[in-house]
């Protein structure tokens, strides 16, 4: 009996975060409420506050599930040793394509702008990106080794650019920036059409 009650309880954890994701994603931080999400997993509020304790409590329960599963996704493929730099840029460009699909783009970046607040959310975010910058390192110091690239770049300052990149990308995409005169997708996807051009080089 315990672990049926154990496994309802996980479940119910589940279709709240889910359901807080979705009103999001649709609505925005500012129209996220515990009676909305509450109301789209067709339970009580009370439950927000068994499980969460929260709204802020799901908020970040909600954005350490998405992250974990994708920061692992992105650390499975940059290790892939049968992949080439450029194939390996290539795929973080289709993965952006499903992330914006998913939603986490938009709670990443809505997280991003509640932290500047709100110092619980603000940690969670810088946690976040320490956990993607650490991948993106190792990335890039076979960028480094491979590519020989001169000094003064270093795998730190080529995993902050590589950030920044794909961060300031979201950002824009979602404030409706892209068009044919800042055509962002197409430029990232270049940059790895240009790692592709370097390694037929060496």
């Amino acid at each position: 009996m315990a672990r049926v009650t154990a496994e309802k309880v996980e479940q119910s954890k589940r279709d709240l975060l889910r359901a807080a994701q979705q009103v999001l994603v649709e609505e925005g931080f500012a129209g996220l409420s515990t009676r909305r999400v509450a109301a789209a997993a067709d339970t009580q509020m009370s439950q927000i506050q068994y499980h969460f304790g929260s709204k802020e409590g799901m908020i970040l329960a909600l954005f350490e599930h998405m992250n974990a599963g994708l920061v692992s996704r992105q650390a499975t493929t940059f290790d892939d040793a049968s992949m080439s730099l450029s194939q390996k840029w290539l795929r973080a460009c289709d993965y952006l394509e499903e992330d914006f699909a998913s939603g986490y783009v938009r709670v990443f970046q809505e997280l991003i702008a509640a932290g500047w607040s709100n110092p619980k959310i603000g940690d969670s975010v810088r946690t976040a990106l320490g956990h993607w910058h650490t991948v993106l390192t190792a990335l890039a110091q076979d960028i480094v080794r491979e590519l020989n690239v001169p000094a003064p770049f270093t795998p730190e300052s080529i995993a902050a650019l590589i950030a920044a990149a794909f961060v300031g990308t979201e950002a824009l995409i979602l404030l409706g920036y892209e068009d044919q005169i800042h055509p962002l997708r197409q430029a990232l996807r270049q940059i790895g059409e240009g790692l592709a051009a370097l390694e037929s080089q060496t």
